[in-house]
């Protein structure tokens, strides 16, 4: 007879509460682990904060940036979801993508957010084409409309 398989109490990537037989409330592990998966399975955040947003929903996910304080103290990178009055917190793994949608733009975690950035149309050199800086150019905008670099400033 092969012995029972022995889980931990969370799962390995984004923690998600697991049940375990004889378990009370199994409603509330169940409840907490839809409302992580809710949050994250768009792979988006409301916006990128040091601090606690004074007007939240529930369900509502924040990206922590450093020098946080507040209830996110110590939370620097994690991502912040609002679930039953209060803040949970998810540890990003390297490769993790999301989209910023207030600052309209993709990140990518490597041992810390990134974001990509345009690179400087050309603008000088001793041999001037134009329709390649034109494909550059058009280039760059659809990245941009993708989210991939930041919104240009007007």
């Amino acid at each position: 007879m092969t012995e029972p398989i022995a889980f931990p109490a969370n799962t390995p990537a984004i923690g998600l509460p697991l049940l375990f037989a004889g378990q009370s409330q199994k409603e509330f592990f169940v409840n907490q682990a839809f409302a992580i998966l809710d949050a994250l399975a768009h792979r988006g955040v409301v916006a990128s904060h040091d601090q606690p947003p004074s007007d939240v929903t529930e369900g509502q996910c924040y990206r922590v940036t450093p020098n946080a304080s507040g209830a996110w103290a110590s939370h620097a990178d994690h991502l912040a979801i609002f679930i039953a009055g209060t803040w949970h917190f998810i540890a990003p793994e390297n490769g993790m993508q999301l989209f910023d949608r207030d600052a309209g733009q993709w990140l990518c975690f490597r041992s810390g957010w990134q974001a990509a950035t345009a690179p400087a149309s050309p603008e000088s050199g001793s041999v001037i084409d134009v329709e390649a800086r034109a494909a550059l150019a058009n280039l760059i905008d659809t990245l941009r409309l993708i989210g991939l670099f930041p919104p240009s400033m007007p």
